[in-house]
């Protein structure tokens, strides 16, 4: 699992409001990329655009390509229901079903995709609980509503959920934002092991979190309010970091602005 992402010129557009603008990068197989950027720069619904989930808001669309192995995610004859499955998405806040139990939330989207067998059922809550590091807190009360957990227990849930439908590409959205010091540092070990089966983007405001958890990092920015996002840089994180190419980045990074 994990596959490669290329996108080529990508334009996003809300109506006729252009969002983001010009963005081409390469983002690898089996890694973990860092989207980092001021307020409203573009981060999220960029990354939003990588598993169409920004044409749920009315209006959005792109310009451009977006390649996943070389398949064009916005082909004329791709399912946006199938790329969202391909790849999956973590939001800001936990969002576990809060009439569902635990094994129910994680098991939510193979029911949905047709899959009734209570055997296979039990062994992918399991296997997946356990690849979000989650089972051993969770096992005696499967039965038991997710939204009964704690915020970073959730956010661990919501992992397993994503991962339960197998997809090649993980995007997580500020998913620590929400949580405590413990529980970020939980989920920041967990997309550490995630990467080892997926593509890993992440959105963070949190720079040292960029620092921590990614291999590269994407610095997005925009000349002033009300004009498109856009991509400044992308390297090596450390690069990124110690020694960027753009005097912008590294003023955001050194905290002159943003």
């Amino acid at each position: 699992m994990g596959k490669r992402i290329d996108v080529q010129d990508l334009h996003v557009y809300y109506g006729s409001f252009l969002a983001v603008e010009g963005v081409s990068m390469t983002i690898e197989p089996r890694s973990v990329t860092a989207f980092i950027g001021p307020s409203g720069c573009g981060k999220s619904t960029f990354l939003k655009t990588l598993n169409r989930m920004h044409e749920v808001t009315p209006g959005g669309r792109v310009e451009g390509k977006v390649l996943l192995d070389d398949e064009d995610l916005y082909g004329a004859n791709v399912d946006p229901v199938a790329v969202r499955r391909t790849v999956g998405m973590v939001f800001q806040r936990p969002n576990p079903f809060p009439t569902m139990s635990i094994a129910d939330n994680v098991t939510a989207g193979l029911r949905l995709n047709g899959v009734k067998d209570k055997k296979v059922l039990a062994e992918k809550a399991e296997k997946s609980l356990r690849g979000a590091n989650l089972w051993d807190e969770v096992k005696d009360r499967l039965n038991k509503p997710g939204a009964g957990l704690s915020g970073g227990q959730q956010q661990r849930l919501c992992i397993a959920r994503a991962i339960a439908v197998e997809p090649q590409v993980l995007l997580m959205d500020e998913p620590c934002s929400a949580l405590d010091p413990i529980s970020t540092g939980k989920v920041e070990d967990l997309i550490e092991e995630l990467k080892d089966d997926y593509t890993v983007v992440i959105v963070t405001h949190n720079m040292q979190q960029a620092a921590r958890v990614s291999d590269k990092t994407a610095f997005f920015n925009l000349k002033e309010t009300g004009k498109p996002g856009h991509l400044i840089e992308m390297d090596d994180t450390q690069k990124i970091f110690n020694n960027p190419s753009e005097r912008a980045t590294e003023d955001y990074i050194s905290g002159r602005f943003g």
